[in-house]
């Protein structure tokens, strides 16, 4: 069986359910976001995923993403990658969607990138360093990320531009598997929280 990326966004901090640009402000989990980590790690004790045996796990160093992975109960299986960090906002760092929009009307990250961090290219090269790595197991393998560099890590799987990644949104604590249908990269699960419905 081919290789399939399973991909878990890290829980809630304050700046996301503000909305804020939260790249590389090591921002901590709230309350709701360990309990998220800990229900995804739940979930995926049980069937059909019985504890991922035998799976390499890497997280992004950024304590949202790694604090997550142990809250999950893969902590002690994972290796931090930078990778695997959120997209570098630069000066949009800690900034809402409507904010960028009164400075730079227009602005679209997934087309301009940010001034001071990283361009469309960067994450786009990162993705997809992870997607080889991925494809080059001979097992399924397991990441905690964030949300824009997750969403360029499904676009590059699936072969399109990083830009695609706009059409796909993904919420806190989600669970994603990036697989395979009829021979050709597939998304197989997508911005799955159920385990969050309790």
């Amino acid at each position: 069986m081919a290789p399939r990326i399973l991909l878990a966004r890290h829980g809630q901090t304050a700046w996301s359910q503000l909305g804020k640009h939260t790249g590389r402000t090591d921002v901590p989990l709230l309350e709701e976001g360990k309990q998220g980590a800990k229900l995804l790690g739940e979930r995926l004790a049980r069937d059909p995923w019985k504890g991922l045996p035998g799976l390499e796990v890497r997280t992004s160093p950024l304590v949202r993403a790694s604090e997550s992975c142990e809250l999950a109960g893969f902590g002690v299986r994972a290796e931090p990658w930078d990778s695997l960090m959120e997209w570098d906002y630069g000066d949009y760092e800690g900034m809402t969607p409507a904010e960028i929009q009164a400075v730079r009307p227009g602005w679209l990250i997934w087309r301009d990138g940010v001034p001071g961090g990283e361009s469309v290219a960067d994450v786009s090269a990162r993705a997809d360093e992870v997607v080889a790595w991925a494809r080059s197991a001979e097992r399924d393998v397991l990441v905690f990320a964030h949300g824009h560099i997750l969403r360029t890590l499904a676009a590059r799987w699936l072969g399109f531009d990083a830009s695609f990644g706009a059409r796909i949104r993904l919420e806190p604590t989600s669970l994603s598997v990036l697989g395979w249908a009829y021979g050709a990269p597939a998304l197989e699960r997508w911005n799955d929280t159920g385990h969050l419905d309790v």
